[in-house]
């Protein structure tokens, strides 16, 4: 590690991975620091019983030759090597409830998804078809969204609710529910949850779904490869715990070992409350520090990690948001003892040596992190291993068995499929992705107070910027525009998206 770089980058998730390489590809001199033994952030990935999960990205959109994220994965050299797996073209995800034998699919492409919620719905066809038209229309007023430095951009857009405008497209309550049926990707709340997060969230799988052959995780290696091919340093274990700063500006990072890292630019890929903390409260004016320190975490998950045994369970080329009721889909979050879990999502691995029987199978529902505050002061990670104690694994088995009652409703005999089980909870979440008290995708977004959560990139030092899924919006294609969106401050918009676009269209020429 060298004592100076152009630019230091604190974290190397996703969003400081991507802006790495950015920087890099223009002759910065570039360093990532990252806590833990492995890079990536949500990209992680884990082995049990010889079977690959992802801890956070099970599926991806916009991969499509000519699609947004596949554009902006072809500039930063690392799309041609991803090894990817469509889903079910007709279905990718599938909504179904407990009270219907019936299983609703979205399906890929707008006229498809429109016809083959139709055949369930065949008077709602025009609803369909207007939520659809409508979706795409918002997702068109954000313009790095559509590789655009400028665009028709609406901020009256973000005032509106997404349970709202969902109700209003159609009377048919099912079909309401259906059409909400995926807001897992963006744990939605009725008043809250913005119809442009959803509209983002859901877009780009819309287009094309796929999923990652063993494991997201690949993701992070060849990110890792483009950065080094441009002469960027990157290292595990070298948790940041401070940001020194004179005259306004970041000077260096003091790391966990005592050294210290000095730069002319330092990006944070840290969770901001975190950030503001290891800056300095007094280096900030009060009231963006307390609007910072004020915001709400998103609820976080609780897992089952199943391996199954060799030719026992099929594999299916989708996932399900499975609910308990229709009302269960803007109310999962909001459970007590007895009435958890009210949904889930299941989501299969693909290791790319079969397409019948299945490796593994992921299931996530909503846990609110208060449920394991008695345990909130332990720390456990590969870097870092400490024992959590006896009372939280009695914990983890109770809700297992919960849980795994609940999934054999909808997928009986399951149990005898299963050669061993694995959790993860809110405390995993927190531990090994950073996030504010484990919250899975940032801080509650809400449509009646836009503003304030609002996080700029570049901070009011002169060289301290950031970046990471509670800045611009999470998920796989949220981090990378937000991430670029950061790079922008740094080289200017108009330069950055005219380079994306020419190198893409340079690219499409050959």
């Amino acid at each position: 590690m060298k004592p100076h770089y152009d630019v230091v980058i604190a974290g190397s998730g996703l969003g400081g991975l991507v802006a790495s390489i950015i920087l890099a590809k223009e002759g910065y001199s570039v360093c990532v620091l990252e806590k833990n033994n492995q890079y990536g952030g949500n990209l992680q990935t884990f082995v049990r019983d010889k079977t690959i999960f992802d801890t956070g990205i099970h599926y991806i959109g916009g991969l499509e030759k000519g699609q947004n994220l596949y554009k902006y994965f072809q500039y930063i050299g690392i799309m041609d090597a991803l090894k990817l797996h469509k889903m079910d073209e007709d279905g990718f995800d599938i909504i179904s409830f407990e009270d219907t034998h019936e299983e609703f699919p979205h399906a890929q492409g707008y006229q498809n998804f429109v016809n083959q919620l139709a055949r369930y719905f065949p008077e709602e066809r025009e609803s369909i078809e207007k939520y659809c038209t409508a979706i795409n229309a918002i997702c068109d007023t954000f313009p790095l969204y559509n590789l655009k430095a400028e665009g028709k951009y609406d901020s009256e857009i973000l005032q509106l609710n997404a349970k709202t405008f969902i109700d209003e497209s159609t009377p048919n309550e099912k079909l309401r529910a259906v059409l909400a049926g995926s807001n897992f990707l963006y744990a939605g709340i009725a008043d809250k949850s913005p119809l442009y997060v959803h509209a983002l969230s859901v877009n780009s799988y819309m287009q094309s779904s796929w999923r990652c052959v063993n494991g997201g995780s690949q993701i992070t290696k060849q990110l890792i490869k483009q950065l080094r091919k441009y002469g960027g340093d990157i290292f595990k274990y070298k948790e940041v715990v401070h940001f020194e700063s004179q005259d306004n500006k970041v000077t260096s990072v003091v790391l966990k070992d005592g050294a210290k890292v000095s730069g002319d630019l330092f990006i944070s890929n840290i969770d901001p409350k975190a950030t503001l903390r290891m800056v300095g409260e007094e280096k900030f004016r009060k009231s963006f520090f307390n609007r910072i320190d004020s915001l709400e975490g998103g609820v976080s998950a609780f897992s089952l990690y199943v391996v199954f045994k060799p030719h026992t369970f099929k594999y299916m080329n989708h996932n399900y948001y499975h609910f308990k009721d229709s009302t269960a889909v803007w109310e999962a979050h909001d459970y007590d003892e007895q009435s958890w879990p009210k949904a889930y999502m299941a989501s299969m691995n693909t290791s790319g040596k079969s397409t019948v029987w299945a490796d593994g199978m992921t299931f996530i529902t909503y846990m609110k992190y208060e449920d394991t505050k008695p345990w909130e002061n332990t720390f456990n990670t590969t870097a870092e291993q400490s024992d959590r104690g006896e009372s939280y694994e009695a914990f983890k088995a109770r809700k297992q068995e919960r849980f795994l009652q609940e999934i054999e409703i909808k997928f009986p005999g399951i149990r005898d499929c299963i050669q061993s089980v694995h959790t993860s909870t809110p405390l995993s979440y927190r531990d090994y992705i950073g996030g504010y008290n484990g919250n899975m995708y940032g801080y509650v977004k809400d449509s009646d107070n836009p503003m304030k959560t609002f996080i700029a990139t570049k901070t009011k030092l002169d060289n301290l910027y950031l970046t990471g899924q509670c800045i611009n919006m999470h998920g796989v294609l949220g981090v990378t525009i937000g991430a670029v969106l950061t790079c922008t401050e740094i080289l200017g918009k108009e330069y950055l998206i005219d380079k994306i676009n020419h190198f893409v269209d340079h690219e499409v020429g050959d």
